[in-house]
């Protein structure tokens, strides 16, 4: 489900004081002006002092807001309804905006035996839980067209084996479709997975030896395409798409994620491409570098 199309975000909870007042101050400044922001509670009261002090230590200003009855919002205004309710019930919005549910703590508490730095911690442990769930929306609002994968692949080191690959044919209902001394190899055409379990044998494991994540697409041009969009999308190209042939012949192209992983997309090649197969069994590359 893309999140490009969230124009408005209603932030909710019970009292409209400290929780979904902090988001919509937090949604403001990291969202900017991509979203509208508002927030309402079942049973409005004020603006919490200490969420007002908490949002001022990261520069956001709550002082102009004020605490609104769910009532007096009108649903035509609002395209997606973020409730911040943990433990209480959390209001209810006639509409048919898309509904996310962001369960935080409620900072607020009538406890006297805490500090007010106590309270304080509270509050921001709120914020930035808060804060950080927000950070990954606003990461999601502006996401490119990606490949169409029509597999998911996934390898993990091992210590054993063979008890590994018991393990992996219980979880995923059947035995590996084939193994060496080295991996196993399962394949769930139901789950569109590809799943390969490689020992740690003391050998280097890396991209070579199926360790990595990746997508199967649909062909060599689906491959040539995704690292068009790839680019497009500022994303990191560890290897541009080439044809291999030694191991499984593929049409691939190598990715990095923001961490440093390595993501695979790939395509099998069709008999006509296999055909093809040079005699010393160097990569083709797809596209100009």
């Amino acid at each position: 489900m893309s999140f490009a199309s969230t124009k408005s975000l209603l932030f909710m909870c019970v009292a409209n004081s400290a929780r979904s007042q902090l988001a919509e101050g937090l949604a403001r400044e990291i969202l900017g002006e991509r979203v509208r922001v508002q927030s309402a509670g079942s049973r409005p009261s004020r603006v919490n002092p200490f969420a007002i002090e908490v949002a001022r230590e990261v520069g956001v200003d709550l002082a102009a807001q004020a605490s609104k009855s769910v009532d007096t919002i009108d649903p035509a205004t609002v395209d997606t309804v973020i409730t911040l309710c943990a433990e209480e019930v959390c209001p209810v919005f006639l509409g048919e905006a898309r509904r996310l549910h962001w369960p935080i703590s409620d900072p607020a508490t009538d406890d006297p035996s805490l500090s007010r730095e106590e309270r304080l911690a509270r509050f921001r442990t709120a914020r930035d839980q808060i804060a950080a769930r927000l950070e990954v929306l606003a990461a999601l609002l502006d996401v490119p067209d990606g490949p169409t994968g029509e597999e998911f692949h996934a390898s993990v080191r091992v210590k054993d084996l063979a008890r590994s690959t018991r393990f992996y044919a219980w979880l995923l209902g059947g035995p590996p479709k084939e193994w060496t001394h080295r991996y196993a190899t399962f394949v769930r055409p139901e789950l569109r997975t590809n799943f390969v379990v490689v020992v740690s044998d003391g050998k280097e494991l890396h991209h070579d030896t199926l360790y990595h994540l990746g997508i199967a697409v649909a062909d060599k041009a689906a491959v040539v395409e995704a690292y068009h969009r790839a680019r497009r999308g500022g994303f990191e190209v560890a290897k541009p798409p080439r044809t291999t042939w030694r191991g499984t012949p593929l049409h691939e192209l190598w990715l990095t994620d923001p961490d440093g992983n390595l993501i695979e997309i790939y395509a099998r090649l069709n008999d006509e491409e296999l055909a093809g197969k040079p005699a010393d069994l160097e990569p083709t590359f797809l596209v100009a570098t």
